[in-house]
C-alpha cells in the first residue's frame, strides 16, 4: 500500500505545534504559570534557546509527519473519514505513548505529578490540534 501524505498540512501541523506550545507555556497562561513554577528549581543545564527551537521545530515535524502516516493506515483500514481517522490516531498514539513515555519518565525523574499533567497535556492538545490540520486538510 502507498501511503499518501499532504505535506502542506504536515507542514501547518507542525506549525500549530509552535503555536500550542507557545499559549500553553506562556507566563499569563494557567498551565503556564504554574510550568514556570514548577520548573524553577529544576533546570539544570540551561540550553540556547535556538537550538531547542531547532529541537522542537524537528520533532514536530517528525510528530506531524508520523501522525499523517498512521492516519492514512487507519483511515484506509476503517474506512472512516479522514478526520476521524485523524483525531483517532493522535489520541490513541497520545495515549499508548505519549502519556505512558511522560508517566515513566516523570516518575523516575521524581517530577511533581502536576508538572507530568501539564506537560501531558500539551503533548494531548498539540496532537489533536495536528490531528485537526492532518483530517481538515485531507491527502
Amino acid at each position: 500500500m502507498d501511503v499518501q501524505i499532504n505535506y502542506w498540512a504536515v507542514v501547518l501541523a507542525t506549525i500549530s505545534s509552535m503555536v500550542v506550545g507557545t499559549v500553553w507555556y506562556a507566563r499569563g497562561f494557567p498551565t503556564g504559570k504554574e510550568w514556570i513554577r514548577l520548573t524553577k528549581d529544576t533546570k539544570k543545564v540551561p540550553r540556547s534557546l535556538n537550538s531547542s527551537l531547532v529541537v522542537a521545530v524537528l520533532t514536530s515535524l517528525m510528530l506531524a509527519y508520523v501522525l499523517a502516516h498512521v492516519t492514512y493506515i487507519s483511515y484506509k483500514f476503517f474506512g472512516n473519514s479522514f478526520m476521524n481517522a485523524a483525531l483517532g490516531t493522535a489520541f490513541w498514539l497520545w495515549l499508548g505513548i505519549a502519556l505512558t513515555r511522560v508517566a515513566v519518565r516523570d516518575s523516575f525523574e521524581g517530577r511533581p505529578y502536576k508538572l507530568s499533567a501539564i506537560n501531558a497535556g500539551n503533548d494531548l492538545v498539540t496532537m489533536l490540534v495536528m490531528a485537526l490540520i492532518i483530517g481538515w486538510a485531507g491527502i
